[in-house]
């Protein structure tokens, strides 16, 4: 690894990508530091986002939502705007022509996508708004220097900023992608979440205890093995393609191989569970303050029941997770249309008729090694909430460690570097072929 970094510096072209990755970074956390309109950032931090649902909320924007900064929501609204255009496409027919389409297809839902982003930061922006204001009342705090109110222009304002903050972000990610280094998006959530490790350092040194960082560390190597172990197994179906007559040519046909990786939702599940667990919670929240009595209660059941460190909690946690994975696999790798391909372009597994054998078989293989990888998915989703509630590691959990380095967060980490070290040994892989122009 260490040595394909030094080489790809060596090279006038990555160094420049990689630089520009770098910049495009600092960038980002330089916005980090820039804070909304109308906020008491002390009062904020020490009180009303101290909870669970921040926590979560939180995950993939490294926890600027807390300090209430201008990229506060991260790329939150743009995922679940690709999220809902993924599986738009798989129930509207045009969407569904439309990607078939190839890049231009690709390019379109694309953008439909970034459009969706706008109105979806907007909305979360005035529920986190609103959230905080109600925590706020109930703990006699006030960190809003004008109450928080739709009809308000400094409460506009602060809904416009946290909206303009998620899609510049949404910009930046997309020149990582265009100019840089692999994949923009997987970058920016990458330096959010590495950019919490300093403040969880500091709080552990504050009251150090070695023996449960070292055996947090024997635990956090064992789970990155385990997550590179998954993220790089596959199945490979053999393919063999049989000779081809193009007018007066003969083309020799040849073996190959069909890639069905172990985990091909990767953390899709665990945002699509997430999503639906705090929307019930966030609007609980929002009725706990109700003078009515029979709604004060009800909000107040449900707020105690999906509590994010409850057990009905990681228990609902994990069947969505693993349920998620199943349906964004079969989303993502479609058999018919595989093995349709496959007949094609005279392409057929071997022992496999072509047509809908092949089609059943792809899915029966699919379904197999993608009940290993929703297993996988739904035990890396409530493992941070497990760490924190073992006595074991009661310093580090309060310490922020155990949820804040563990799970997801080690899942998104180890992902895009394990992506970016392969990108850059295939730039390199390139250089190594006589006859290459620099």
């Amino acid at each position: 690894m260490l040595e394909s970094m030094l080489n790809a510096f060596r090279a006038p072209d990555i160094r420049r990508r990689l630089l520009f990755v770098l910049v495009i970074l600092v960038i980002y956390r330089a916005l980090a530091h820039v804070l909304i309109p109308g906020i008491n950032t002390q009062l904020l931090t020490s009180n009303s986002t101290d909870n669970g649902f921040f926590g979560l909320l939180s995950l993939f924007s490294g926890g600027d939502i807390r300090r209430m900064s201008i990229v506060g929501l991260g790329l939150n609204p743009y995922i679940n705007a690709t999220i809902i255009m993924q599986i738009l496409q798989s129930t509207i027919p045009s969407l569904q022509a439309l990607s078939r389409e190839g890049e231009y297809g690709r390019n379109k839902i694309t953008s439909y996508s970034r459009w969706l982003s706008v109105p979806l930061a907007a909305l979360q922006a005035y529920g986190i708004l609103a959230y905080v204001q109600a925590t706020e009342q109930q703990q006699g705090v006030t960190a809003y220097i004008v109450p928080f109110s739709f009809e308000k222009y400094e409460s506009l304002t602060m809904i416009l900023a946290l909206t303009v903050g998620s899609v510049l972000l949404m910009w930046l990610g997309e020149l990582i992608t265009e100019k840089g280094i692999g994949n923009g998006i997987s970058f920016i959530i990458f330096a959010g979440i590495v950019s919490r490790i300093p403040a969880t350092v500091g709080s552990f040194l504050a009251s150090p205890d070695w023996i449960e960082l070292f055996m947090f560390g024997i635990v956090g190597l064992l789970i990155i093995f385990v997550i590179i172990f998954v993220q790089e197994g596959q199945r490979r179906i053999p393919i063999q393609y049989a000779n081809r007559v193009r007018g007066h040519r003969i083309y020799q046909g040849g073996s190959t191989f069909l890639p069905l990786r172990v985990n091909m939702a990767g953390v899709i599940p665990i945002i699509f569970a997430i999503s639906i667990l705090l929307f019930p919670y966030q609007i609980a929240q929002y009725f706990t303050a109700s003078q009515v009595g029979w709604l004060h209660d009800l909000s107040t059941g449900i707020v105690s029941w999906l509590n994010p460190l409850g057990g009905l909690y990681l228990s609902l946690y994990f069947l969505l997770t693993f349920a998620f994975a199943f349906f964004y696999t079969f989303i993502v790798f479609k058999p018919d249309e595989t093995a349709d391909n496959l007949r094609k372009s005279g392409g057929f597994i071997p022992g496999i008729r072509p047509g809908q054998p092949t089609e059943e078989y792809l899915r029966r293989v699919a379904l197999r090694i993608t009940v290993a990888g929703a297993i996988f998915v739904a035990s890396v989703a409530v493992l941070p909430m497990v760490i924190a509630a073992l006595p074991m590691f009661k310093n580090l959990s309060n310490a922020g460690i155990g949820v804040g380095l563990g799970g997801t967060s080690v899942l998104i980490v180890v992902s895009v570097v394990v992506e970016t070290m392969k990108q850059l040994e295939a730039q390199l892989m390139m250089r190594s072929y006589e006859g290459f122009i620099r």
